[in-house]
């Protein structure tokens, strides 16, 4: 089935609606009115020939047209294995140590007919290869084995390589938002704990940090959990029956790729820390709950806006259907899908209920069309094994420049005995290494000051350095903890240099989602522009008064402490219900 026949068929589930057109227009309107530019999904697979299914050997050195795919790995010759390990090899590369691997279908698209030993002295040859790469194969789908009237076996097979440092271990950061009580943190402590639910919220206990969150059982911090595959893509999980849990640095020992969950609050007083947890932890995908028995209301659409106007793709999860009636979950359903197709959010609702379904959506989610959903129960685990298939081979979308020069971005801050000051973030470009001098600040006046870098911790292990694209901690040198703020930087020190400029004043092209009124000078918001977050007032733009869905050219000025923006960075600002984006254009002073 072709991903448009199957787009098709998943979405008649939703599209025979018998909601009015001003209902429809009502939910749209919900939604802040984000301009997204149609997307090529072509391109975009072009670009992403990794998770392509058909299996390509691009060099013409090791090219054999004379042999077929299915005779390269049914009859492998020891060109052959050549050929494929270079593939292979090559698409590790550019997967950051994994790939899909299609076994059934040739360059051209045509069925090979497998037969059953056929198949299986297929699996024996990319056995044979991934060994000499070191690395692991597992089969992630399996059609037609069983199923006399399809003509041969296709499967799909994640190659993965094994883990040597933590320095090289796969990370793709997830941010997880939604309503409260749509079971946000209950789903993390199943899907990291390898345990059931009890209905009465006993998954996610372990999840909280502060003693009035296990109180309410509701977050209002932003969480932190990660989960664990390893080169088998088995989930890395706590032993079953023994009470013990597994640190941090027992699943990245055992792991070779990781999931980072940032758990966010779903209540409104906590929209702030939701919208800094969004900006400064850079997710590269978010997971939208929501609760089958309450459908998309409170945060629900708040949050998906945010997620839309900040261009990351979204996958949906809909959750305690074990306890939804019938009727009520098939309204929630249709609600989900008018919100999702109307002209806010432009998506195509695509429901995962099989194994083929979890890998032709993970291929094409890089589109930004596509949005997965996915319907579970914590409670009798239904749904979960797609879940947990599709965070599997979910492919890490952002790319980061280890070329650029360091730059280190600082969410948290914290003071460990016997250790000193500790940060926290994200890296944005670059290397370092630990005994590197850097720049941090700025500091209230606009200053950077120097310090050192005694230690690195990723996922609580210690590493002797660090890449752009990775969440780590460093320990600091004769810094306080005072003196450091969320928001602050760390930078390359360079005495050839001048030290790098802060900006009090900044111009950004922006775009006013929502106001109910008008905007004009020395109107104030929030802004967040990646881990900074501050109020700015507006001191110039190009006109007089905006209003909702108006771009303009904006003139901004912090209103406590310069900060280090960077140009290209994409910007909300946000007072009250008002709502709107942007991106930095110019550095003023």
């Amino acid at each position: 089935m072709t991903l448009k026949d199957s787009i098709r068929h998943q979405s008649s589930h939703i599209t025979n609606s018998t909601m009015e057109k001003d209902e429809a227009a009502r939910l749209a309107s919900a939604l802040m009115d984000v301009k997204l530019t149609e997307p090529d999904i072509t391109k975009n697979q072009q670009h992403n020939a990794l998770f392509d299914p058909v299996n390509r050997i691009d060099s013409d050195e090791f090219t054999d047209t004379t042999r077929t795919l299915k005779e390269k790995l049914i009859h492998a010759t020891s060109d052959d294995i050549q050929a494929l390990e270079h593939l292979m090899s090559t698409r590790l590369d550019e997967g950051r140590g994994e790939t899909l691997f299609e076994i059934g279908v040739e360059d051209d698209g045509e069925k090979m007919t497998l037969t059953d030993d056929e198949y299986q002295q297929a699996l024996i040859t990319v056995g044979k290869i991934v060994e000499k790469l070191d690395a692991d194969f597992s089969t992630v789908e399996e059609r037609g084995k069983h199923n006399q009237q399809q003509q041969g076996i296709l499967a799909t097979l994640m190659i993965r390589r094994r883990l040597k440092t933590v320095e090289d271990l796969l990370e793709i950061r997830i941010a997880v938002v939604g309503n409260v009580d749509a079971g946000k943190s209950t789903l993390l402590g199943v899907l990291t704990k390898g345990i059931l639910d009890d209905g009465r919220g006993k998954a996610r206990v372990n999840l909280f940090r502060h003693k009035h969150e296990i109180e309410s059982g509701r977050t209002s911090s932003v969480g932190g959990e990660i989960l664990g595959f390893d080169s088998k893509s088995q989930p890395v999980m706590h032993p079953a029956g023994t009470g013990r849990k597994l640190t941090w640095e027992e699943i990245c020992t055992k792991a070779t790729k990781v999931l980072s969950f940032v758990d966010l609050a779903g209540h409104e007083k906590y929209l702030k820390t939701t919208v800094f947890g969004m900006t400064g932890s850079a997710p590269e995908f978010v997971m939208l709950m929501v609760g089958a028995n309450a459908g998309m209301i409170g945060m629900t659409k708040e949050h998906l806006g945010i997620a839309l106007s900040l261009g990351i793709p979204v996958l949906v999860v809909v959750t305690k259907i074990d306890r939804c009636p019938p009727n009520i979950l098939q309204n929630t359903i249709k609600e989900l899908g008018t919100i999702l197709k109307s002209k806010s959010c432009r998506k195509i609702p695509l429901f995962v209920e099989t194994d083929t379904d979890v890998v032709m959506t993970a291929q094409n989610f890089v589109s930004e069309r596509l949005c997965p959903i996915f319907q579970i129960s914590n409670v009798t685990g239904q749904g979960l094994d797609l879940l947990r298939n599709f965070l599997n081979i979910l492919p890490a979308q952002t790319k980061y420049d280890m070329e650029q020069p360091f730059h280190y971005e600082i969410n948290e801050t914290y003071s460990v005995p016997f250790v000193g000051t500790v940060v926290s973030g994200i890296m944005m470009s670059g290397v370092i290494h630990v005994g590197d001098k850097v720049l941090i600040g700025p500091d209230h006046s606009g200053n950077f000051n120097m310090t050192t870098i005694k230690g690195i911790h990723r996922k609580r292990v210690t590493v002797p350095a660090a890449r752009a694209g990775q969440s780590v901690t460093f320990a600091l040198k004769n810094v306080r903890r005072s003196a450091i703020r969320k928001g602050m930087v760390l930078l390359r020190y360079d005495k050839d240099h001048p030290p790098p400029k802060c900006s009090k004043r900044f111009e950004a092209e922006v775009l006013v989602l929502y106001h109910s009124t008008t905007i004009k000078q020395k109107y104030q918001a929030m802004v967040h522009c990646g881990a900074v977050r501050q109020t700015a007032s507006i001191v110039s733009m190009e006109k007089q008064l905006l209003r909702t869905g108006d771009r303009a050219m904006v003139q901004f000025e912090f209103v406590k402490t310069p900060e280090y923006l960077t140009i290209g960075s994409r910007m909300i600002f946000r007072e009250g219900r008002t709502k709107g984006i942007g991106k930095v254009t110019r550095l003023l002073e």
